[in-house]
């Protein structure tokens, strides 16, 4: 039976690894879906750290795009995370690469994250998705930040909207949301 959870908070809330201890009460071989693209060398060793603490039952993806290339019928997956897998569509807007994003680039990257989350989840299967609360905080005087959590926004939205449950992860606390 198909069916969608959305794990939300903030950064170091303990998002991932509820999302991991949740896929492995409910199947003894889940699988991890990545959607890192990594950037430098920090952000390679948090990759290392996230790999380190899951063992050899895990079957692991490293997608960065297109989710719904990998047929997950029957499984249940962790999708870690929703904000950089709208980072990768977000940077492959063509006028993103010359100067700030405008509001046709966001709207195109929405409509494109949308479509793909929606071909994903057409799968029947358990999907766990891990999202971050980057709008909770002022609002950013950087166009490129206003415009991305604009998006990120948007999409969680967008996938609580369709999750048959929502959690929000306070201080290593789950709260149902939904």
């Amino acid at each position: 039976m198909r069916k969608i959870i959305l794990i939300t908070g903030g950064q170091r809330s303990g998002k991932s690894q509820y999302a991991e201890r949740l896929a492995l009460s409910l199947s003894p071989n889940p699988v991890y879906v990545a959607t890192a693209h990594v950037w430098d060398d920090e952000f390679r060793q948090r990759v290392l750290k996230h790999q380190e603490r899951r063992g050899s039952e895990w079957d692991n993806i490293e997608e960065e795009k297109y989710l719904s290339r990998h047929d997950l019928t029957g499984r249940v997956a962790v999708i870690d995370c929703i904000t950089l897998w709208c980072t990768n569509f977000f940077f492959d807007q063509p006028t993103h690469k010359a100067d700030a994003p405008t509001s046709a680039d966001v709207d195109k990257a929405l409509e494109a994250l949308k479509a793909e989350f929606d071909r994903f989840t057409a799968q029947d299967a358990t999907f766990i998705f891990v999202t971050n609360e980057i709008g909770s905080g002022g609002v950013s005087d950087n166009a490129v930040q206003r415009r991305f959590t604009d998006l990120q926004g948007w999409m969680n939205q967008y996938v609580a909207q369709h999750a048959d449950e929502v959690i929000l992860m306070v201080s290593g606390i789950p709260v149902k949301i939904k």
